[in-house]
């Protein structure tokens, strides 16, 4: 297969994650005989210092000429601090998800076996958690309209919803359930927000169409609470956009690492892949960044276009990392490899997958040699 990638790296770490995940996918080109391109566009932080503009149209250009977008990380402290910036780097994202026409964002919360310890919550609460969460991503109070009064006293964000927006990311949400546990949450604020209400409408009738799926109601403040104290009851969680992100940071803890948390941005015609992780900009080239997110989210774009084998050998030489202690800090402090040497590895390893013993001098050397 040929796919045409534009890589948007972004700021902070972006650049170094996100290095990873190509280097890993030209690995999967190498064995699979397939041929990725490569290009490089700006966004965020950087773009506005080098262009004045978070999405310079270039930048939009490529994105809309490519297969698929491979995306860092946006927001630097120069932005981060000043929230009177009229121009911000997220202003960026925002904008390429809504040109883009990315209407659902998939967000996979697994718990893997080896790193349960590194979790802060009990073994016996997470061990099994495999919850797939679809968070609308192109409307609700991140685009609504904005309003401050003249001495910034006041200010309003506005949440919308349509019809037509609930129904084209719920079908995805109870197709995936199908094919998964058959069991899906809605998670909302019915007893508060008529957008959440208009949610609870329009998804109860849509589960008509798949009766073979169980329909479950949330509040979410109280899916907070569970997805701590009680992970393995989900399956498929549906939510809006502002809902969606902060349910799916929270899931980090269950993981161990916010730096393995992978998600998939789609649309009718486009797509995008990123880790959730922000910029981490007080670790930017220090490489100490953890790239398996990104890398993971190289392995969605794989799965998208069908290339399952794939994206399967890119999991399989993670877990062996993972199960090496072949880490950044996050998950190994007391001997950690570097970003890139985490890297490294894993794309040895997609290559001779029939390896499985380590010379640690040679990685810790920088040679990354599989014996």
């Amino acid at each position: 297969m040929k796919l045409d990638i534009a890589v948007l790296s972004g700021d902070g770490i972006g650049p170094e994650v996100t290095a990873q995940a190509v280097k890993v996918l030209e690995a999967i080109a190498h064995r699979f005989d397939h041929v990725f391109t490569f290009k490089e566009a700006l966004i965020g932080g950087v773009a506005i210092d080098q262009t004045g503009n978070p999405l310079p149209d270039e930048t939009l250009q490529i994105c809309l000429n490519a297969d698929a977008t491979l995306f860092g990380c946006i927001g630097t402290p120069t932005y981060d601090h000043n929230p009177t910036a009229v121009i911000r780097p997220e202003k960026g994202l925002l904008k390429l998800r809504k040109e883009l026409g990315l209407y659902a964002n998939i967000r996979p919360v697994i718990a893997y076996e080896n790193l349960i310890n590194k979790s802060p919550l009990k073994r016996e609460v997470i061990k099994g958690t495999d919850i797939l969460i679809y968070r609308e991503l192109s409307s609700g109070i991140y685009y609504g309209e904005k309003k401050v009064n003249e001495d910034a006293t006041k200010a309003s964000d506005l949440c919308e919803y349509s019809r037509a927006e609930i129904e084209r990311v719920a079908h995805l949400a109870f197709k995936a359930a199908q094919k998964r546990r058959k069991k899906l949450t809605l998670v909302d604020k019915a007893n508060i927000l008529e957008t959440s209400r208009l949610w609870r409408k329009v998804v109860k009738e849509i589960s008509h169409d798949y009766k073979d799926v169980t329909l479950n109601l949330l509040y979410v403040d109280n899916t907070a609470v569970q997805i701590i104290v009680n992970p393995r009851q989900f399956d498929v969680i549906l939510t809006e956009n502002m809902f969606g992100n902060i349910i799916s940071d929270e899931a980090c803890v269950i993981v161990g690492s916010i730096g393995l948390l992978a998600s998939a941005s789609i649309g009718d015609t486009n797509c995008m892949f990123e880790p959730i992780h922000g910029s981490y900009s007080q670790a930017t080239n220090k490489g100490i960044a953890n790239p398996i997110a990104s890398i993971l989210s190289a392995a969605m774009l794989l799965e998208h276009f069908g290339l399952i084998k794939e994206a399967y050998a890119i999991k399989i030489a993670i877990n062996k990392s993972l199960e090496l202690k072949l880490t950044t800090p996050d998950l190994n402090p007391n001997n950690p490899l570097s970003t890139q040497k985490v890297g490294d590895f894993i794309y040895d390893y997609i290559l001779n997958p029939e390896d499985s013993n380590i010379n640690f001098e040679n990685l810790h050397l920088g040679q990354s040699t599989i014996i």
